[in-house]
């Protein structure tokens, strides 16, 4: 595999794993926090899985393009890798929301995704050469206002809404 397609895959493997986590539970915890149900839950993060993955996957497309840097091969090894990873990522937070009742099936995605968002983070640093503590603090915070933001949200619509 050559400089250009590790380099992609690379970029679509770290942007899909950072957006499944993201946008996967700020959905979880908005969906939670306005209706407390399963099966909301589940229909969101199979939702999310499938449409926004495409949607990222898309837009990395459409991004690389606009560079008109990458070959056409390194395009589309970070559109795929992309989708694949925001697809499997996303999809991963069924399992404790399947398997556990919701309450305690939020905390448990709340500390997978922390978990992910650390693991990452923490290559991402050793690679360039920074602080871990820096870089994994950096991303954490704003993982965590998403968080906030979306359960806030969530717990408004359910006042207004329900």
């Amino acid at each position: 595999m050559d400089g250009v397609m590790r380099k992609s895959m690379r970029a679509g493997l770290s942007f899909g794993l950072t957006s499944g986590v993201i946008t996967t539970l700020g959905l979880m915890m908005g969906l939670h926090a306005s209706t407390g149900s399963r099966a909301a839950l589940v229909g969101g993060i199979i939702t999310i899985a499938i449409a926004d993955a495409l949607s990222d996957a898309l837009g990395i497309h459409i991004s690389e393009e606009s560079r008109n840097s990458d070959s056409g091969r390194g395009i589309w090894a970070a559109t795929v890798t992309t989708f694949l990873a925001k697809f499997f990522m996303a999809m991963s937070f069924l399992a404790p929301v399947r398997l556990l009742d919701p309450d305690p099936a939020m905390g448990v995605s709340l500390v997978w995704g922390a978990g992910v968002i650390c693991a990452l983070s923490y290559l991402i640093a050793r690679e360039q050469g920074s602080p871990a503590w820096k870089v994994i603090g950096e991303h954490l915070v704003i993982a965590l206002l998403v968080v906030v933001l979306t359960f806030a949200v969530g717990r408004w619509i359910g006042r207004v809404f329900s």
